[in-house]
């Protein structure tokens, strides 16, 4: 199992456990993570996914593709650290991982 935090706008940490290959879109779906929606199912065809991922994970994800890069110009609360949980699978690499939700999701 790959641990995965999910801090929200207020601060509040919920930690869960994800499969390994699982989106982090899916883990927080399939985990009633609040704040990411996932309308797409994963397909990069919108943003309703998109979380900031903290500073020292970074290097350790895929680089931003162009489809991903596009979706993210449709989100409110673009940051450098912004990524869509759709295109990030986790890994033993990323056991531990922390992302931060947005105030809200389009």
């Amino acid at each position: 199992m790959i641990k995965v935090t999910f801090i929200d706008k207020a601060g509040v940490s919920r930690s869960v456990d994800a499969w390994d290959g699982q989106s982090l879109m899916e883990a927080a779906v399939g985990n009633l993570v609040p704040g990411i929606d996932g309308d797409c199912g994963g397909a990069c065809a919108c943003a309703t996914c998109h979380l900031m991922v903290a500073q020292e994970w970074l290097g350790r994800l895929p680089a931003l593709s162009e489809m991903e890069n596009s979706m993210l110009e449709f989100v409110d609360e673009r940051h450098s650290s912004s990524r869509l949980g759709c295109q990030i699978r986790l890994s033993t690499v990323l056991d531990g991982i922390v992302v931060t939700t947005p105030a809200g999701q389009h």
